[in-house]
């Protein structure tokens, strides 16, 4: 047993370990909330990854995206993550696609690849409705975060089915998308916050969400959690 994950083995036993060793996730988006599915997966002993992200770094992303730092504006998300998991457990292996995802395309976001679990961090609705439905036809578990932006506070973080949000607009508009082609129940997490402070961003014409360091990040290890405990069939067992 690598020294790296002997804390967790403690908790999980070494068989579990072997088992998260052996899977494959793909992180579909690897913002605020992406970027923190992947670190909780990569610290838990993950072994295999597929990071889709065809974004840079943005100085608007140091708030509360754990890749952000000055030293990182302008550089790929997908390229900062490889070294970043690599440093963290140097035998992962992880292959990268840096661009956009793509339903006419799945060809290549899928192809022979096995993937144990999906995760949706995109933003674009049209996206995560393309890619979701992708994963109920190829029997591929997936679990979608909805929005997270506009909110300070982490302990209304939510972790459930779509069919049971609420106070989130974004889980609103995939409900009813997504009604449409049978999909309720959904693994999600999502905010059940109704934020006072939220304000526009009148320094552009683009319209902009506020966002906190907070809210992100501990969805990002919320879902992280639940894949880990569906894989070693914790989850499963509830």
């Amino acid at each position: 047993m690598k020294m790296e994950f002997k804390r967790l083995e403690l908790i999980i036993g070494n068989k579990n370990i072997e088992k998260l060793k052996n899977s494959h996730i793909a992180i579909f988006g690897l913002g605020g909330v992406g970027g923190y599915v992947a670190e909780g997966l990569s610290r838990s002993g993950i072994g295999q990854f597929t990071l889709i992200d065809y974004d840079i770094v943005d100085i608007t992303n140091i708030n509360r995206q754990i890749i952000a730092t000055h030293s990182s504006i302008g550089k790929y998300k997908t390229e900062l993550f490889e070294k970043r998991i690599k440093d963290i457990n140097p035998d992962a292996k992880i292959k990268l696609l840096t661009k956009k995802y793509e339903k006419s395309e799945n060809e290549l976001f899928f192809g022979e690849e096995h993937y144990d679990f999906v995760v949706d961090a995109i933003d674009m609705v049209t996206s995560k409705i393309d890619l979701i439905v992708s994963c109920y036809e190829k029997n591929i578990p997936i679990i979608s975060s909805m929005g997270m932006g506009k909110r300070l506070d982490p302990s209304h973080i939510r972790l459930t089915t779509l069919d049971k949000t609420y106070n989130c607009s974004l889980a609103k508009v995939m409900r009813r998308e997504l009604k449409e082609y049978g999909i309720t129940k959904l693994p999600c997490v999502f905010s059940d916050e109704i934020c006072e402070f939220a304000l526009a961003d009148k320094s552009t014409e683009k319209k902009v969400i506020g966002s906190s360091a907070f809210v992100p990040s501990v969805a990002g290890f919320t879902i992280a959690s639940y894949i880990i405990r569906n894989l070693i069939g914790e989850e499963n067992e509830k």
